[in-house]
């Protein structure tokens, strides 16, 4: 069977391929998709790739092949970068808020004038990409440069995105093609206190990453399958939520995985809140968070909650379940589980397994997307008390898109969403309260939860169903018309 377009999902536990067809026509088609799981550990991820392609010929009624193959991969750890910047607030928090929108991991991240550890440590983490930022336009010279030739010195050869200011752009360029480094100059990311600039810095790291993706083993024998785009997953997911804010209105994706949980935001926020802002936000955010996740990281979400509160979930979840136990749950159960927890997928899972790792997402999604929201906060000072706002507004947030095998596969993941989409003032709090030093933290006990900026009552869940975030956003790249026509097939309705 011959498609028009194969887009393959390669992460770091589960390869998905997925077939489209009729693609530069008015109503392209989704055939279906097929998985196998990533055969990094095997030492060639085209292993699993092809057994992907081959469960996907087993869902269509025969063997499939496509005129082109697009990829998007986080295996192996996906798009490993390290952002370098002047100041900690500005200039590096632009340089991270573009990495991140474009799907990277970061292994390194410093500012100011680079030290000879901060040396050291680069050359020891090897990044995949670098990320050199520093001085609004007109502003500091000295500090992008000096750190131009700290890369050089470190002796990692990874290809260099300079995002700083334009004055000092001949001389960092010329320092880091001298040291034998390969630069993409892109305007700055951080041109005046009050702007930031993070998209062209996010194309130019994609594009970067699809020049030189060999991260994974087996991944230069990728090429021989893709003949197209090859795009970090998270940037991909970001690609279509951009897509989608047209389609749903502003809106917040969480894409739980074994690993990690991220949040990406699409919105403005409110024009009351941007008033209160003390730095400016990008409109598309991500936030990863490495602690959480429901396998790899499952222990670690137990410790966050507390035994004695993801049972209680447990229990919630299994009332309304025929097929698990109807005794609630307790330490103990939740212990057993999590020493004999292995991903599988749902149908695979045995039933109080199942409402576990429910229970780890509906954590794991709640603690996220409150360390991604903004705050309020009351400032003292001599004329008197005073509000700003920090972080992301999602007050105007009409869309709640939950994504990843947890929130998408298992039986209660819509109920999980909208829960998710209408969190109470004592969750909040408790997610935050954990997330910011545990029970110690008794600043936040006096109400700071009502002062978080997150979605309110309103907001409409949307399941990922088809999980076809990140492989809509892939074929953007290159079909746009065709992806925007699937996205609102799938999500609009």
């Amino acid at each position: 069977m011959l498609v028009d377009i194969l887009v393959a999902e390669i992460g770091s536990t589960v390869t998905k391929v997925h077939a489209f067809d009729r693609i530069e026509t008015a109503g392209p088609l989704w055939l279906g998709g097929g998985a196998a799981p990533t055969s990094v550990a095997g030492g060639d991820v085209t292993i699993g790739l092809r057994a992907a392609m081959t469960a996907l010929g087993q869902v269509l009624g025969r063997p499939v092949e496509g005129r082109r193959m697009l990829a998007a991969s986080s295996a192996a750890g996906g798009l490993r970068m390290s952002v370098h910047g002047l100041v900690r607030d500005m200039t590096v928090r632009a340089a991270r808020e573009a990495a991140l929108g474009a799907g990277a991991v970061l292994v390194s991240v410093t500012s100011g004038a680079m030290t000879p550890s901060d040396e050291e440590n680069l050359g020891r983490k090897r990044p995949g990409v670098i990320l050199l930022a520093g001085g609004v336009e007109g502003g500091d010279r000295a500090v992008i440069v000096g750190n131009a030739r700290a890369i050089v010195s470190s002796g990692v050869a990874a290809p260099v995105i300079y995002a700083g200011n334009s004055d000092a752009r001949a001389e960092a360029v010329a320092i880091l093609e001298g040291g034998g480094l390969k630069v993409r100059a892109v305007p700055n990311v951080y041109p005046r206190l009050d702007q930031l600039d993070i998209e062209p810095t996010r194309r130019a790291i994609q594009e970067v990453f699809e020049e030189h993706i060999v991260t994974a083993p087996g991944m230069e024998r990728v090429r021989d399958l893709v003949g197209g785009t090859i795009w970090p997953t998270p940037g991909a997911v970001m690609e279509s939520a951009v897509v989608l804010r047209e389609v749903l209105g502003d809106l917040v994706v969480v894409d739980v995985g074994g690993a990690t949980t991220d949040v990406h935001s699409v919105t403005q926020g409110s024009a009351e809140i941007m008033r209160l802002q003390i730095h400016p936000e990008p409109v598309a955010k991500r936030t990863v968070e490495g602690d959480l996740g429901v396998y790899v990281n499952a222990a670690n979400v137990v410790r966050l909650a507390g035994e004695e509160e993801v049972a209680a979930y447990m229990t919630e979840l299994a009332g309304s379940r025929a097929t698990v136990q109807a005794a609630p749950f307790d330490s103990a159960a939740v212990r057993n589980i999590l020493d004999g927890l292995h991903p599988l997928a749902p149908e695979d899972t045995e039933p109080a397994a199942s409402v576990f790792v429910e229970a780890l997402a509906r954590i794991a999604a709640e603690t996220a997307i409150v360390r991604h929201a903004g705050r309020l906060r009351h400032l003292f000072g001599p004329t008197g008390r005073i509000t700003v706002a920090e972080g992301k507004d999602l007050t105007e947030v009409e869309c709640l898109i939950g994504t990843g095998g947890p929130l998408t596969r298992f039986p209660g993941a819509l109920a999980t969403l909208s829960k998710l989409a209408a969190l109470t003032p004592a969750v909040v709090e408790a997610r935050t309260r954990r997330a910011e030093g545990g029970a110690g933290s008794a600043a936040l006990s006096a109400g700071a939860s009502g002062y978080h900026l997150l979605p309110g009552r309103g907001v409409r869940p949307v399941l990922d169903k088809n999980y076809l975030l990140a492989v809509l956003g892939v074929l953007h790249h290159e079909y746009p018309e065709a992806a925007v026509s699937l996205l609102r097939d799938d999500f609009g309705r």
